[in-house]
């Protein structure tokens, strides 16, 4: 299959995330629940997760695209799913649930996942590696923002 083919099958099932993610959200970041809970000081403006989430899951899908034309097989879809389960889930028990640490334990473990696929892949994509590296530290920022509610709230 051409990497043309691969790429838009990503970035629908990865904004199709995205989408069910705010979803679930429910418009939780405007809530009196969010709104009064003690950030983080360094918790960035609200259109900055827009932007940030657009980046990533454009370079995700890149990184995917050239992944599975690669290497298809059973752990790289259950790698895939995993990480796809836990980034919209998050959202629910954070948002919905108000279950702040079941949604920081839910970043850590998806930042392992997508630690997983930096470092088991890169000897296959090299380079390309570097497309996976934004969601990487966006979920690293997303712990600390996370794990600072939990801790001061």
């Amino acid at each position: 299959m051409k990497i043309l083919k691969y790429l838009i099958f990503f970035l629908v099932i990865n904004f199709g995330a995205l989408t069910i993610g705010g979803w679930l959200m429910n418009n939780g970041p405007l809530t009196a629940w969010y709104q009064n809970l003690n950030q983080a000081p360094w918790t960035p403006p609200s259109w900055v997760f827009g932007v940030a989430w657009t980046t990533i899951m454009i370079c995700f899908s890149i990184y995917m695209a050239y992944l599975a034309k690669t290497v298809l097989d059973k752990k790289l879809v259950v790698l895939f799913t995993i990480q796809f389960i836990l980034n919209v889930v998050w959202n629910y028990f954070f948002f919905n649930l108000h279950l702040t640490i079941l949604g920081l334990v839910c970043l850590i473990i998806l930042t392992f996942v997508i630690g997983k696929f930096l470092l088991d892949y890169k000897s296959v994509l090299k380079i390309k590696s570097l497309l996976i590296l934004p969601y990487f530290i966006w979920l690293i920022v997303a712990i600390s923002l996370n794990a600072y509610i939990v801790l001061k709230n």
